[in-house]
């Protein structure tokens, strides 16, 4: 039951990932959990998602923002190490209730208004690079480094595939940086274990990111954005658990 729960995990994660580029975790976490321990689940959707980030990146790649990434690239550099550095120091429940609440609140807010940019100014490179730091450290509390520039960009009414430039290399960035800490001591059996999942999981995350990204070519821009706002509303949710 494992094995087929490793397969059903990545092909949900892909099709979400590959749709809107965020949120792999969110999709495939609520099956994984179930069935792995999270010292072996958590590396596995790590794995998966940027996996299926690369994929769907290498389609994407004309629209990657690299102005824009870079700042947020270096800021969310330093935001990482600072949040894995506090996992110790504070409530991390209270921590992720309250982010979840803020993602209800302002997906929920925001559904109901109509599309269209809120902020027009792009920010320069040192508030790019405070928002990557946010959206890192973010990340490391939450494995949700996404969130926040997500929002950012649907503030400012960024086209699907221009948030999709912004937001995934981001996301792919932080992950490596993510796993690269804590895999630099793990145990050897882990990376065994871990390799052997990541296989299993392959061809459905590969069947499933396919999906996801034929999904996200066929879809318009106010149904795109809707369904971003509903995903982080599912992800604030899940956070409350």
């Amino acid at each position: 039951m494992e094995y087929v729960a490793i397969g059903i995990a990545g092909f949900v994660g892909g099709i979400v990932c590959g749709f809107a580029g965020f949120a792999f975790s969110a999709a495939a976490g609520a099956i994984l959990l179930h069935f792995l321990e999270p010292i072996l689940a958590i590396p596995l959707m790590m794995v998966c998602s940027i996996a299926s980030q690369l994929t769907s990146l290498v389609v994407l790649r004309r629209f990657v923002a690299w102005r824009e990434i870079v700042p947020m690239l270096i800021g969310g550099t330093a935001g990482v190490p600072v949040a894995l550095y506090l996992l110790t120091l504070i409530e991390l429940h209270t921590f992720r209730t309250g982010f979840g609440v803020f993602l209800i609140g302002y997906a929920s807010y925001m559904l109901t208004r109509p599309a269209c940019a809120v902020i027009n100014n792009l920010g320069g490179p040192i508030f790019r690079s405070a928002l990557g730091f946010a959206g890192g450290f973010v990340g490391g509390l939450t494995a949700m480094p996404g969130a926040l520039p997500t929002i950012w960009c649907d503030l400012r009414g960024l086209p699907k595939e221009r948030q999709r430039g912004v937001v995934q290399p981001f996301i792919l960035g932080m992950q490596l940086l993510a796993l690269a800490i804590p895999m630099g001591t793990a145990g050897a059996i882990h990376r065994d274990l871990l390799l052997k999942d990541v296989l299993l999981a392959l061809p459905a995350l590969a069947a499933g990111t396919f999906i996801g990204m034929s999904l996200f070519g066929r879809i318009n821009e106010r149904k795109f954005r809707c369904s971003i706002l509903v995903l982080l509303l599912i992800s604030g949710g899940l956070m409350l658990g």
